[in-house]
């Protein structure tokens, strides 16, 4: 039970900054684009997770898992965060949070895929609430093409991080969660690359002069990407993926307080009932997961 407990402070940490993660980088990128912006945040981390890692002893790895971790950064890192930060740039902090809050559906799916559970009909209903809630939050086409698009950015972050969170839980149990964050971050930095220095060359990018740019930059990379990302690895040493799941509800809470609050973001109609349904259909599928858990460690 105190490991439980001690997990999920870990990931309702890291949940509670990514909330803030959206609205810090919805006000850096009206200075900064989203891919150049990704990869300073990745570098600004590496150098701090790197110098971390090699004072603790905890960066080596067998070569046979360097694919994996490369795997790792390329889903976590460029293509979940990269798109959280494109989608956000299209449409707004609060969305941004709310969407990729429904990761944890996914991570069910791809848990049943991998481990060829059977799903109950609770499961299913919730999956489809949530689903549906997602549709909902994204919107029709036709109403803001621009956000719209942005929302379909945010969804398939939501996907690939729980592609990443399900991936992780493999290396976790042969690494430190220190160790997988170093190589992922690593990894995100290389593959990233290519497409900031396009982005910088293409849109005549320039080194921003405001001192409140830098220091949103500063705080998205050592606190937004080192240190969230080493909690929530950190938190699924000590619990599973999908028990872990209902502290990402901070997510949204946060994300949408401090959006409406800092950013005074207009937050329309479909926002609230999308919302309902996402948080309904986790909490449903966590709470299924949860006891499943409970009872297997049961004496």
């Amino acid at each position: 039970m105190r490991n439980w407990w001690l997990g999920s402070i870990y990931l309702s940490a890291a949940a509670s900054i990514w909330g803030g993660m959206y609205v810090v980088s919805k006000m850096v990128l009206y200075a900064m684009p989203p891919w150049v912006l990704s990869e300073m945040c990745f570098v600004i981390s590496l150098c701090v997770v790197g110098v971390w890692a090699f004072l603790a002893r905890e960066w080596k790895i067998a070569r046979r898992d360097v694919k994996e971790m490369a795997l790792l950064g390329l889903i976590g890192y460029t293509y979940s965060i990269g798109m959280q930060f494109v989608g956000t740039d299209l449409s707004g902090a609060a969305s941004g949070a709310l969407i990729t809050s429904a990761f944890p559906a996914f991570i069910s799916v791809f848990t049943w895929s991998t481990l060829r559970e059977k799903t109950n009909l609770r499961q299913g209903t919730a999956l489809a609430i949530t689903i549906v809630g997602i549709f909902i939050v994204i919107g029709l086409p036709f109403e803001n093409f621009t956000s719209f698009a942005g929302h379909l950015f945010l969804f398939s972050a939501a996907i690939t991080w729980a592609m990443y969170t399900v991936f992780h839980r493999g290396l976790a149990l042969k690494y430190s969660s220190l160790a997988v964050t170093f190589w992922a971050n690593l990894f995100g930095v290389i593959f990233t690359f290519p497409i900031s220095w396009w982005e910088w060359h293409a849109k005549g990018v320039a080194w921003p002069t405001d001192r409140g740019i830098w220091l949103g930059i500063l705080y998205l990379g050592i606190i937004s990407v080192a240190l969230a990302f080493y909690l929530w690895n950190k938190g699924f040493e000590y619990i599973d993926t999908s028990v872990g799941s209902p502290v990402f509800i901070f997510q949204p809470v946060v994300g949408m307080l401090l959006g409406v609050w800092l950013l005074n973001e207009k937050l329309t109609w479909n926002f609230y009932p999308g919302a309902f349904l996402i948080i309904t259909g986790v909490v449903l599928l966590s709470m299924d997961k949860t006891k499943k858990e409970t009872t297997k460690t049961a004496p």
